[in-house]
């Protein structure tokens, strides 16, 4: 397999919550809830960076169209959003907390020599602010 991942979907239980939390909480661009005229079809996009995307789909048409009976809250797995300074983990661990998320760990620096903290997302969607030293995001790079 060639890794070609292009859209990250989480299953969130109010759309409308989640939209406000990413959208107005983040402040990543999004045209709002699409597709409301489809059953099972109301879904929200989110430009992440160049090709990638976040979608929000209900719980409920995520496990419909997949054909499982439910599809649970996931911690198991984190989102990390690698950043380009200390200062800028701190900036958004702020704004996520301004936003509604549930912060897990305040940002600190870790063993390996970078700076991270965790939060989660009011669905409880697990995500890492992190800067290290060695993977700069390229415009800081």
């Amino acid at each position: 397999m060639k890794a070609r991942i292009s859209v990250i979907t989480l299953g969130v239980d109010d759309l409308e919550r989640a939209l406000h939390f990413y959208r107005d909480g983040l402040g990543l661009a999004s045209d709002g809830i699409i597709g409301t005229e489809f059953e099972q079809g109301a879904v929200a996009f989110f430009d992440l960076q160049a090709g990638v995307k976040l979608a929000l789909w209900p719980r409920a048409s995520l496990a419909h169209d997949t054909g499982l009976a439910s599809v649970p809250a996931c911690t198991a797995i984190s989102l990390g959003h690698n950043v380009a300074s200390r200062g800028e983990v701190d900036a958004v661990m702020l704004q996520a907390a301004q936003a509604g998320a549930r912060i897990v760990k305040p940002a600190q620096g870790t063993f390996w020599g970078g700076y991270a903290g965790y939060f989660q997302d009011p669905d409880g969607h697990l995500w890492e602010v992190v800067w290290n030293p060695q993977w700069l995001p390229p415009e800081a790079a």
